[in-house]
């Protein structure tokens, strides 16, 4: 036996509970894992709370970490001890979970238990923003929301690795240091960003905008963008963005504007792979720093939950069996 968070109803924080459940057998391309760490994200909320739909009694968890403790007869390229990560499981908020092994990703040396579970699906969104749904190259300004958050803190080091001038906004002074030391050139409070982000441009705007947020700060992104520039709205941690008319593109600019989702950019093993590869070897390496925000025993996922929608965090959140 093991322990598993369930929810047997949607609704709010209080629906997970700790329970007793049996060790799952790997199918024949699946591996067994020992959770190390799993990680905390808002679409786990989401699942939680009814927004996405999903069957009930629920596990929640798509993200984690640990050893490879048996493997299903037809795989081939993991063995008993490995150490993997996944950013595309399913309930892993457990003690046990079992990892489709052509969605695994290996974890190098160098990469302690915790980062490897808080770094494979902000790393990977971060990887994927800056390199296939507007391509960031040396000298681009950009523009980042939620500095301090996990895929804030990623992004600002990876678009300074690349050469861009990066600006972003926070919400407390406490929030700014992290974004700060994170390597951001500029930290904006979210109250009239869209104005101050053109006096720091000399009244041109910013090539991209990545944006998290969604409703609250949509209108000031669009407003944020030079001629030609391109909003990457990747989440909606205020809410939906109500339907618009395209024509506002037009009159903006010409803007760009896409809703990329993590899925579509990792399509088969080998795009899997080198986005893996590319953000744990910056982790190994030292390059990029993984802030760990929080960790909760598995019991208290209710209150990591609570924590996240009530955006107190900052960096990663992680539960441990």
């Amino acid at each position: 036996m093991t322990h598993a968070i369930i929810a047997r109803q949607a609704g709010g924080p209080e629906v997970l509970e700790l329970s007793d459940v049996e060790v799952p057998a790997p199918g024949p391309h699946q591996l067994l894992v020992k959770v190390v760490a799993a990680g905390v994200n808002f679409i786990d909320t989401y699942q939680r709370g009814g927004v996405y739909k999903v069957e009930y009694p629920f596990t929640p968890g798509s993200e984690a970490a640990g050893v490879v403790e048996a493997v299903g007869s037809e795989v081939e390229d993991f063995a008993v001890g490995d150490r993997v990560a996944t950013a595309e499981g399913s309930r892993s908020y457990a003690g046990y979970t079992l990892i489709d092994a052509d969605k695994a990703l290996p974890v190098p040396d160098g990469v302690e238990d915790h980062t490897a579970a808080a770094l494979p699906l902000q790393g990977m969104t971060a990887h994927y923003l800056i390199n296939s749904s507007f391509r960031v190259e040396p000298g681009h300004t950009v523009l980042t929301h939620a500095g301090a958050g996990g895929v804030g803190l990623i992004l600002t080091q990876l678009l300074k690795a690349r050469g861009a001038r990066v600006i972003t906004t926070v919400s407390s002074d406490e929030k700014e240091a992290l974004a700060r030391e994170a390597g951001a050139d500029e930290v904006l409070r979210y109250s009239g960003f869209a104005d101050k982000v053109l006096e720091l441009t000399s009244g041109e705007g910013v090539n991209v905008v990545y944006d998290g947020v969604g409703k609250d700060t949509f209108d000031d992104s669009l407003a944020s963008l030079r001629i030609r520039g391109s909003l990457v709205l990747f989440g909606a941690a205020s809410g939906p963005v109500p339907p618009f008319d395209p024509q506002r593109l037009n009159r903006g600019g010409s803007l760009s504007l896409t809703r990329p989702t993590l899925a579509h950019f990792l399509q088969n093993p080998q795009e899997r792979r080198w986005r893996s590869a590319e953000v744990f070897g910056a982790a190994a390496s030292g390059a990029l720093k993984v802030r760990v925000g929080g960790t909760y025993p598995l019991a208290e996922a209710a209150q990591a939950h609570r924590d996240l929608e009530g955006r107190k965090t900052t960096g990663k959140l992680l539960l441990l069996p």
